[in-house]
């Protein structure tokens, strides 16, 4: 099998052809390394693909879980009838996205980001926002050596956090914040994103600051956010 790859707006497009069989194990190692590169939004063009087996349908499963288990998407275009019966008698249908076209599929990719900020705004509005002033320990997760610092959150939600007093980090930054809630002063260890920055001429009493988004938040560990933000909520006189 032959893989040619082009990359149009943040979405890369694998053009491929021939056969997919037992030797086409190179489409597992360009979707591992398209996201070791960063990009987790592929497309696959099976316009020129004449052939594909049973364990051509297993690389192809491989690859997807590779771009899923990375939290990313894979989807299909151009799938010649043959290769769409094959992939309906594998059950493959019922789980991959194929699309007549690769214009259809590329636009299909930026209305699932449409729908996904929309997802996420609405899920920020559910939570509610504690105005805290506790120290916390911000880490990056991936610095060598790790920036680590003692700063303070002044935000609190059961998604996120405002943490004030460092410009070190840059949006799309992974890190760890480890943070005591009052009274019992317990420990709380969270992965986090940053997601904003203040701009310093604009937003001059939040500046130097950034959002943090928590990422992989246990459920039970959110439930306390939520739990101790609306117990000292209920402590703040209403204006």
């Amino acid at each position: 099998m032959e893989i040619k790859i082009r990359q149009i707006n943040g979405v890369i497009v694998l053009d491929l052809s021939e056969r997919i069989d037992v030797d086409s194990a190179n489409l597992v190692e360009v979707v591992g390394q398209c996201v070791h590169d960063g990009y987790k939004d592929i497309l696959c063009n099976l316009e020129e693909v004449d052939f594909i087996d049973y364990m051509g349908t297993s690389v192809i499963v491989i690859a997807y879980k590779e771009i899923v288990n990375n939290q990313g998407r894979m989807k299909f275009c151009n799938v010649p009838v043959a290769i769409k019966n094959i992939f309906c008698i594998a059950g493959l249908d019922r789980v991959i996205e194929m699309y007549a076209n690769e214009e259809q599929a590329l636009n299909s990719f930026k209305e699932d980001k449409i729908i996904e900020d929309i997802k996420k705004m609405q899920l920020r509005r559910r939570f509610k926002r504690l105005p805290i002033d506790i120290k916390v320990e911000l880490k990056s997760k991936h610095e060598r050596p790790p920036i680590c610092l003692k700063l303070d959150l002044l935000n609190l939600s059961g998604v996120g956090a405002f943490i004030f007093g460092c410009d070190k980090f840059r949006l799309g930054d992974e890190v760890t914040l480890k943070i005591k809630l009052p009274p019992k002063s317990k420990e709380l260890e969270l992965e986090g994103k940053v997601v904003w920055i203040p701009d310093k001429q604009v937003q001059p009493h939040s500046y130097p600051g950034m959002g943090i988004e928590f990422v992989n938040l246990p459920l039970n560990t959110q439930q306390e956010l939520v739990e101790f933000i609306e117990r000292n909520l209920s402590l703040i006189s209403p204006e």
